[in-house]
């Protein structure tokens, strides 16, 4: 473990828990080389996961990546990170419990968005106009009309 300010390697862990949902390790951590304090988490990863894009190009899943674009679709949304986290976790266990180790990245599209139009309607619909490649204000009137919410 290196500082991700200063790059020391002399890092010392001040206290350790389990998260709320026990998924993971929460170590709370203190760099003697510069006095910075950081968090870091360890998690199982049961199996490695390769994803397949719709170019049928094979990259290896990153659980960054999927926290970033469902991070990006929550900007500025008043939700809890915690609730946020378990999204995560459920989506990942999920695809790990799935029994195949190339999954589809289609399959992990629709289980963000399952996830997200249970979480926040806005980043919903923000998700779903990136992922179904929305090209004109018609397709976002389409897609909220199909929520079933009032129209204006």
């Amino acid at each position: 473990m290196r500082c991700p300010f200063c790059g020391s390697d002399d890092i010392q862990v001040k206290d350790s828990r389990p998260t709320e949902d026990n998924t993971a390790i929460r170590r709370r951590r203190h760099c003697v080389a510069c006095a910075s304090r950081f968090t870091t988490f360890e998690r199982v990863q049961l199996r490695e996961l390769t994803v397949i894009k719709r170019n049928e190009s094979r990259a290896t899943f990153d659980r960054d990546k999927l926290a970033r674009s469902i991070s990006i679709a929550l900007r500025k949304r008043p939700v809890d990170p915690e609730r946020v986290e378990r999204v995560i976790n459920s989506i990942q266990r999920r695809l790990e419990s799935f029994g195949e180790t190339e999954i589809p990245s289609h399959v992990i599209g629709e289980m963000v968005m399952d996830a997200l139009s249970n979480l926040d309607q806005v980043a919903y619909v923000r998700f779903a106009s990136v992922y179904r490649n929305f090209r004109e204000a018609k397709d976002f009137e389409d897609f909220v009309g199909n929520l079933g919410g009032v129209r204006g």
